[in-house]
């Protein structure tokens, strides 16, 4: 079993993910987010906006799904989870456009330059960390386009 190669090909893309994830450039990026979706969910008390309730709470809720999502608990496994990232990415775009959407008109300048700013920091720390995805797939996929060419020419 130890050599069969669906094994041997999950263990080379494991491989390839944890020396991806392990880079001082990938590590920056989570941890970069990390402390991005912080300021994010703690942003209406640290800029003084926490006035507007349904805006802080969804800074709040966006804030810490972001650095769940992009935190180093997802980075071991890149190759498989860099959807995880666009949803990050997705979260980013919300946290720019939020502060008319959810608070309208009461918005004020603080509100508006906070959210446009980290939301498009989170933005550029997902497509990073996409990026990074992106590489990880493609050095451990030449394994899998291997495999999968071996099956169709019946070589198991």
């Amino acid at each position: 079993m130890e050599t069969h190669p669906d094994i041997v090909d999950m263990r080379a893309r494991h491989e390839s993910a944890e020396r991806t994830a392990s880079t001082p450039k990938v590590q920056a990026i989570d941890t970069m987010a990390f402390l991005t979706g912080l300021y994010l969910a703690a942003s209406p008390w640290i800029v003084g906006f926490n006035g507007l309730t349904r805006l802080s709470v969804v800074n709040l809720i966006v804030g810490i799904s972001y650095a769940l999502l992009m935190s180093g608990g997802f980075g071991r496994a890149y190759d498989r989870t860099h959807g995880m990232a666009w949803a990050a990415c997705a979260l980013g775009l919300w946290t720019i456009v939020a502060p008319w959407v959810v608070a309208g008109d009461q918005s004020t300048t603080r509100t508006v330059v906070s959210n446009v700013i980290t939301g498009a920091v989170a933005t550029l720390l997902a497509m990073a960390a996409t990026m990074a995805a992106k590489k990880a797939e493609s050095k451990g996929g030449a394994g899998h386009g291997r495999r999968s060419g071996s099956f169709r020419a019946g070589s198991h």
